[in-house]
């Protein structure tokens, strides 16, 4: 169990969001829903929290109206293994929603995502320091992370 739990506000797409995030990671699944009931203040049936699942990670939405936006200080970080996983989850979490630079992207529902292979830590964490320096400088020119880009720039 973890200690810990993502809590993303939603206007009115909890559920939509949920879902959508749901059929993305493997390993990932709807939990609990709670609907509004007579009292609202929420339209009735409408769902007012959700928690869910994705690849192992608990996450708790709420739908609570306009009052707050999502905010590129906070994203989720994405650990990918292979150039596959990278455009895989690329492309479906930025369809509808907006590519940045450097693995960055928001949803369609305006939360920002780094979809960041393995291979890039490792670029510029490597003890050549030049080797280091052209990964980044390379990584600055992207927008999905390349890897195959990486290590010829690291050659």
């Amino acid at each position: 169990m973890q200690k810990i739990t993502p809590f993303l506000w939603f206007d009115h797409e909890a559920e939509e969001a949920m879902n959508f995030y749901v059929s993305i990671f493997k390993n990932s699944k709807v939990g609990r829903v709670s609907r509004y009931g007579e009292a609202g203040p929420g339209p009735k049936g409408s769902v007012m929290s959700a928690s869910f699942e994705l690849d192992g990670m608990q996450f708790h939405a709420l739908n609570g109206g306009p009052v707050f936006k999502f905010t590129p200080a906070i994203s989720m970080f994405v650990d990918c293994n292979s150039q596959a996983e990278v455009d895989e989850l690329w492309e479906k979490l930025s369809a509808g929603g907006e590519k940045s630079r450097c693995g960055w992207l928001k949803d369609k529902f305006g939360l920002s995502w780094q979809i960041i292979p393995k291979a890039l830590s490792q670029a510029l964490s490597n003890p050549d320091p030049q080797k280091a320096r052209r990964a980044m400088e390379a990584m600055m020119q992207m927008t999905k992370i390349d890897i195959a880009a990486l290590e010829r720039a690291q050659a």
